[in-house]
């Protein structure tokens, strides 16, 4: 059971081809304590993300938390297993198709996990961009400019909300997007 089916877990590391895979489970089991990286125990294993955050692809990305809580498939969202970590890989990669990297984009988004950006998504979604100190912080009339904006381009069916397929639309406009995120 991993996160949304996109990688099924396998013994013989062929998941991606064996190469990329491979070096996924090196990588992942560097992130382990070393009395747990045998094959049997690391595939059982399970990441904190305070490891996960510390990765290199990740350290500067605004949306880390969110990507590793988006990623996980245990209860509490708060560790990864080896497949987790695989997805989340595969999802960063560069043959990663655009429709599978504008999804991930849109539930990393989506921030209260309720299949649409609604204001407050786009809110955190901005403020994630700007950062939170004083001086990156838009003002309230700004932030609901910058919204109205958003919607205005993008909502396309006029419900105050970014559902997937709108979201997609106007990503298909602007690949660079998607890119910028995943």
């Amino acid at each position: 059971e991993g996160g949304m089916g996109t990688v099924k877990q396998s013994d013989d590391f062929t998941l991606t081809g064996s190469l990329p895979s491979a070096r996924a489970h090196r990588r992942f089991c560097e992130l382990l304590p070393q009395e747990h990286r045998s094959v049997e125990e690391s595939l059982q294993a399970r990441v904190s993300l305070e490891q996960i955050l510390s990765l290199p692809e990740l350290k500067a990305n605004p949306f880390k938390e969110r990507i590793c809580k988006v990623f996980s498939t245990s209860p509490s969202r708060d560790s990864l297993s080896f497949e987790d970590f695989l997805d989340l890989l595969s999802v960063f990669s560069d043959t990663a198709t655009p429709d599978i990297k504008s999804h991930y984009a849109f539930r990393i988004f989506d921030f209260d996990d309720d299949g649409t950006l609604n204001r407050e998504d786009l809110s955190q979604l901005v403020n994630c961009l700007t950062g939170e100190s004083e001086d990156t912080r838009l003002s309230a009339s700004e932030m609901k400019q910058l919204i109205d904006n958003i919607l205005e381009e993008s909502d396309i069916d006029r419900d105050g909300t970014i559902n997937l397929s709108e979201f997609q639309h106007v990503i298909s406009r602007s690949p660079d997007f998607a890119s910028f995120t995943v």
